[in-house]
């Protein structure tokens, strides 16, 4: 049973499958086959992504993981006693189908006291930063995981569960037709990767006007793109203070590194979207900001208006009235989601609870009491579900108790 009783549609808006070992190897084409392989290397099973190991999530094949929120009290309370990574985690559990299968998945979420929720990959946060050097095999890999997505998930289970796929963007006409293949087969959203496209020349940012055709596509297809945090690249930043192999995000970290990179990769991002113009010169487009936090968003602001005061000649409108005409934030849980409505208004804050994930809330629910006991209820039931249904044109299917 829900820890609580309420009376409005609950949209979990970050939520995740694990997806099992073929998720992104069963579809690939002949000549990108061998791309992504596992190895076993002293009883642990990694994954290969063109011959080098990754350690980006230590174990790729999600048979043992942490359990939902047991990062819960580090979060709230932060580590006073200094315990390891390990300690913090606890004991492992085998994964249970409510992780790997949408109607297992049905069942969980009726449990948790979810309507309806965005299933977002796991695995396919190490996919494009580990390729970025070759676009078209990026597109295969990427169109080989939505491929598995789509038989595993669907991109629309029982009007429920929303699967996201995901798209690339570094060739942006291939970007426009899996854009289509994934509408076609009812996506209601997609994700894409908040940092600098690669490309055979150099990265360069999303922001610039070659972009444009497929931001308007979405908008044409009546859609928003989610931008849930992946691996960006931010590591070649701080390689250069300490150098290191690979981003590991759920790896132990230095103190340097859990300072410095904080909310970068999403302020640049959003800093690029603003600065060069697209969320103006698309003014209809809607981005999701999933899993990003919220923090960063007071100093991109001051950032923004101290731009535009001394440089109104380089922006076609208020960059701070593009972006809150624009953009919806999911905060972490442990922000204070009062003060994200102070910024951007209820109608542009979204609830997620980062469900199966240890960093995020093991009791969704449990948000309600912990951060919004301070709103309207009006504005309550927008952020735990109205603006979501309205976001993604669902006609909610009334609660009963």
């Amino acid at each position: 049973m829900p820890s609580r009783k309420v009376n409005f549609p609950v949209f979990d808006s970050d939520s995740h499958m694990y997806e099992t070992r073929e998720a992104l190897t069963k579809f690939l084409p002949d000549h990108a086959k061998g791309t992504i392989r596992y190895v076993d290397i002293d009883g642990r099973t990694k994954i290969v992504v063109r011959d080098t190991i990754s350690e980006f999530i230590p174990n790729p094949t999600f048979s043992a993981v942490a359990a939902p929120g047991a990062q819960e009290d580090y979060f709230r309370n932060g580590n006073p006693d200094g315990k390891s990574a390990r300690e913090i985690m606890g004991k492992a559990m085998k994964s249970i189908p409510a992780f790997r299968e949408p109607a297992a998945r049905l069942e969980k979420m009726d449990e948790l006291g979810v309507d309806y929720a965005l299933m977002f990959p796991t695995l396919a946060s190490l996919v494009e930063e580990r390729l970025k050097d070759d676009p078209e095999l990026t597109h295969d890999v990427i169109h080989a995981l939505n491929e598995w997505m789509f038989e595993q998930w669907t991109f629309n289970y029982e009007d429920r569960i929303f699967a996201t796929p995901v798209i690339t963007l570094p060739i942006v006409e291939r970007a426009i037709e899996e854009l289509h293949w994934c509408l076609e087969r009812g996506a209601r959203t997609v994700l894409v990767r908040p940092a600098p496209v690669p490309g055979y020349k150099g990265s360069r940012s999303f922001g610039f006007e070659e972009f444009d055709p497929f931001w308007q596509a979405c908008v044409d297809a009546g859609i928003p793109v989610s931008m849930h945090a992946s691996d960006s690249g931010y590591s070649e930043v701080l390689n250069i203070w300490e150098p290191a192999s690979e981003y590991k995000p759920f790896a132990p970290t230095t103190g340097f590194r859990t300072a410095a990179m904080g909310s970068r990769a999403i302020e640049d991002a959003m800093t690029a979207l603003t600065c060069h113009g697209t969320l103006s010169r698309v003014p209809d487009l809607k981005l999701l900001l999933i899993e990003n936090g919220a923090d960063w968003l007071p100093t991109l602001f001051r950032n923004l208006e101290l731009t535009y005061k001394k440089l109104p000649q380089l922006f076609l409108e208020n960059p701070i009235d593009a972006f809150r005409r624009c953009v919806y934030v999911n905060p972490f849980w442990e922000d204070s989601y009062a003060e994200v409505v102070d910024l951007l208004g209820a109608d542009h804050v979204l609830f997620g609870s980062d469900w199966p994930h240890p960093e995020g809330l093991g009791d969704p629910l449990s948000l309600i009491d912990s951060k919004l006991s301070g709103l309207s209820e009006e504005d309550t039931r927008k952020i735990m579900g109205g603006n979501m249904l309205d976001l993604l044109g669902i006609e909610a299917k009334v609660r009963v108790g």
